[in-house]
């Protein structure tokens, strides 16, 4: 019962420690990243460029879709792009796979 009890405390404490502990934030300056750190970025980080750029050169004229193959194939083309030019801005890199 003694366990029981310390696990269940334990248990308490840690979900307290999730809910006042602030989320870790970041800042991705977009107009400074390169293709390399693009590639090198974690997952998450990754599917929120990609879908802020569909966002961005689509602009206001277009839809509020996404068209999931054509954003797969845009996406595919674009890290093949920022993995033979790594030293090249996402903004440049886009702009060559989107024409914008």
């Amino acid at each position: 019962m003694k366990t029981a009890s310390t696990l269940l405390a334990s248990l308490i404490a840690f979900s307290v420690t999730l809910v006042v502990t602030p989320a870790k934030a970041a800042v991705l300056d977009l107009s400074v990243m390169s293709c390399k750190q693009f590639i090198e970025s974690k997952p998450d980080d990754i599917a929120m460029v990609l879908t802020w750029i569909d966002g961005w050169y689509k602009g206001d004229s277009d839809e509020a879709l996404i068209d999931t193959e054509v954003f797969t194939e845009n996406a595919k083309k674009f890290g093949a792009y920022c993995a033979t030019n790594p030293g090249v801005s996402i903004v440049t890199a886009a702009e060559r796979i989107l024409g914008k």
